[in-house]
C-alpha cells in the first residue's frame, strides 16, 4: 500500500487531537485565572468567572472522552498511591474559587486532615472535579464535601442544596454500564465516566463504586464515591 493509500486510524487521530485540545484548554483556563486576578472589578469578574466555568466544563468533557478511549484500547494508566483526602479536595475546591465566589456559593469541607485513601490522583481528581462542576451549576448557595472511612474503604460525599438528581439519573447510576445511554446529553457519559474511574480502583478483592441519591444534609443531590 502506498503512502497516499494508507488508511487513517480515525480513533487514534481523534484521541491525539483531544489530547492537544485539552492541553491548550488548560493554558486558556490558567490565562483566565490570571486575568481575573488583574481585573478586580465586579463586571469583568462575573464575565471571567462564567468563562472559566464553561472552559472547565469543556476540559472535563475532553478528559472523559480521552479516558474512555484509552479504556477501550486497554491503555488507561492507573497508578494507585496513598493520598490525604483533605489535601486533594482542597486543591479541587481552590480551582473553582473564582466561579463559586461570583455565584455566592459556599463550599464547606468536612474531612479529617489525617484521613487517607488509596487512589489514582489524576483519575480521582477528574471524577470529583466533574461532580463539583455540576454541583456548582445546580446548587442554590451551599455545597458540602465530606469523607469518612469504614469497613468498605473511604467514602466521599458531595452534597448540594439544588433541586436534586432527576429520576433518570438515579436509575442510570444503578444500571449496568452496558445499558447506559451515552447519547442522552452528557448524563450518560458523565455517569459512565464516574463508574469507569471508580471501578479502576481495586484493593482487598473489592472495587470502587458510586451512588447517587437525593436528600442528605442539604436536601438536594448527593453523590457518593467509595474506594476500597
Amino acid at each position: 500500500m502506498s503512502e497516499s493509500e494508507r488508511v487513517i486510524d480515525f480513533p487514534t487521530v481523534l484521541a491525539s487531537s483531544v489530547h492537544d485540545m485539552k492541553n491548550s484548554l488548560c493554558l486558556l483556563i490558567q490565562s483566565i485565572e490570571n486575568l481575573a486576578m488583574e481585573l478586580a472589578d465586579q463586571h469583568h469578574g462575573a464575565e471571567l468567572s462564567r468563562l472559566h466555568y464553561e472552559a472547565q466544563r469543556i476540559n472535563m468533557g475532553l478528559i472523559q472522552l480521552l479516558a474512555i478511549y484509552r479504556q477501550e484500547q486497554q491503555s488507561l494508566p492507573v497508578n494507585i498511591d496513598l493520598y490525604y483526602v483533605a489535601e486533594l479536595i482542597d486543591d479541587l475546591v481552590a480551582s473553582h474559587e473564582l466561579y463559586a465566589q461570583q455565584r455566592g456559593v459556599q463550599i464547606q469541607i468536612d474531612i479529617d486532615d489525617e484521613l487517607t485513601m488509596y487512589a489514582d490522583r489524576d483519575l480521582l481528581s477528574a471524577l470529583l472535579n466533574d461532580i463539583i462542576v455540576n454541583a456548582l451549576r445546580y446548587t442554590a448557595d451551599t455545597i458540602i464535601i465530606s469523607a469518612a472511612a469504614d469497613s468498605g474503604g473511604v467514602t466521599i460525599h458531595i452534597e448540594d442544596d439544588g433541586p436534586g438528581y432527576p429520576d433518570s439519573m438515579l436509575k442510570a447510576a444503578d444500571a449496568p454500564v452496558a445499558q447506559l445511554d451515552l447519547l442522552a446529553a452528557r448524563t450518560g457519559l458523565g455517569i459512565y465516566f464516574a463508574q469507569l474511574i471508580a471501578s479502576q480502583h481495586h484493593r482487598n478483592n473489592k472495587a470502587g463504586h458510586i451512588h447517587l441519591s437525593n436528600g442528605g444534609k442539604l436536601g438536594g443531590s448527593v453523590f457518593s464515591l467509595t474506594l476500597p
